[in-house]
């Protein structure tokens, strides 16, 4: 859970997400962006690996972390996650009201009961701005394949916090609909702040031939490593390159971790791809960039769900905004973000995506253009830049009479 503050107006950016501040970047873009617009900014999130310290201050921003202890995993594991998590954001909250104080508290999610502390300080005049980050309903959906009695209850809870909201933030249009028609809220309340790159950070660095560990091409992934990213079908594909289409020159780097990071390790071996793929885990900046700018063709192999077809995946405009060609599964806010920089697989046949990737790596001239298209179109609509003023548009009616 986050919240912000500022000179004329005090705001506190609860953030109840599993990453912690500054490792998500969107959360972290948009603390700097609202600071350096006057805004005093106040930070709960879990702690997370390298960032373990219960309280730091960083850019003049205050952040407050909370333990989490709890990988959530089942019914059981979430509602201990999730009760841990709102304890310490309301005890946080109250801490941050007597110290620092606020006017407001900018909320992401999951979960959707982050509601219940923005409704809370609402009583005594706070302002409460939902940041919708996650789908909660066709993620339960995604996970368990039913729509039951908890698919409902996620509804419910997803429509409570709309409700609750004075003013709401959408990662793209998919998700202003959802909070438009499934939320009730006035549409003119409901503002579209993408998670665009900044470029400062994802710079265009020389390759690391090493990393290709000898091979002629490197195919790049970044981003989570657990069930909803499809890194298995990725592995599948990989073992389809090497063995079927007889193709022992590419190796394959794995950026990120995550709860499925063993597993996949496990099945790749099974697959006998160990020594065509490289999983790094999660590492620091320049070695992302490092595998990223060394990779010929990057992927995004996201299970076609109802999820990630409304998703807006910030690994996507990463890989735009180094210049890489990109081959993906065909989703509709895929293609929305990568437009002419990506080839489209069918939805989750891994063969077909790796018969693309195969494409573009035998195409040097398509993966220039590609990657040429994607880099331009990141920095003329894509970029943070182009979205701080719809976040600031956002606050600005947040605060107004």
């Amino acid at each position: 859970m986050t919240g912000f503050a500022g000179n004329e107006k005090q705001a506190h950016f609860n953030h109840c997400r599993k990453s912690s501040l500054p490792f998500d970047r969107r959360v972290w873009q948009e603390a700097t962006t609202l600071k350096q617009s006057g805004y005093e900014v106040s930070i709960i999130c879990p702690v997370g690996k390298g960032y373990d310290k219960r309280y730091e201050v960083l850019n003049d921003i205050h952040i407050y972390r909370h333990p989490l202890p709890l990988e959530a995993d089942g019914a059981l594991g979430y509602l201990v996650e999730y009760s841990t998590a709102l304890f310490w954001e309301f005890w946080l909250s109250f801490k941050i009201l007597f110290t620092r104080g606020f006017d407001a508290i900018h909320a992401c999610n999951p979960p959707d009961l982050i509601f219940i502390v923005g409704g809370f300080f609402k009583l005594f005049g706070k302002k409460f701005l939902f940041d919708h980050h996650d789908i909660n309903p066709e993620l339960y959906e995604a996970k368990f394949n039913r729509r039951d009695f908890f698919y409902k209850l996620m509804v419910l809870f997803e429509r409570l916090t709309f409700k609750c909201a004075n003013v709401s933030i959408a990662t793209n249009e998919s998700y202003r609909k959802i909070a438009i028609e499934r939320g009730g809220m006035s549409p003119d309340r409901v503002h579209v702040v993408r998670s665009g790159p900044k470029l400062d950070r994802l710079k265009i660095i020389p390759p690391v031939p090493g990393l290709k560990k000898g091979k002629s091409f490197m195919v790049g992934y970044v981003g989570v490593i657990g069930k909803q990213e499809g890194v298995d079908y990725l592995l599948k594909a990989a073992q389809y390159i090497v063995y079927t289409m007889n193709r022992k020159d590419i190796h394959f780097g794995i950026v990120g971790g995550g709860t499925e990071l063993e597993t996949l390790k496990a099945f790749a071996a099974e697959l006998n791809i160990s020594d065509y793929v490289t999983f790094t885990g999660r590492v620091p900046d320049q070695e992302l960039l490092e595998m990223l700018n060394t990779a010929d063709v990057c992927v995004n192999p996201d299970v076609a769900n109802d999820m990630n077809d409304k998703s807006t995946m910030n690994k996507i405009m990463e890989y735009m905004a180094l210049g890489k060609p990109i081959v993906q599964f065909d989703l509709t806010e895929g293609r929305v973000s990568a437009q002419e920089a990506s080839l489209y697989a069918k939805r989750n046949d891994y063969e077909d995506m790796a018969k693309l990737i195969v494409e573009l790596l035998d195409n040097p001239e398509l993966r220039d253009r590609m990657g040429k298209f994607g880099r331009q179109r990141v920095e003329e609509d894509l970029q943070w830049p182009k979205e701080e003023p719809k976040l600031l548009a956002a606050y600005s009616q947040l605060f107004s009479k």
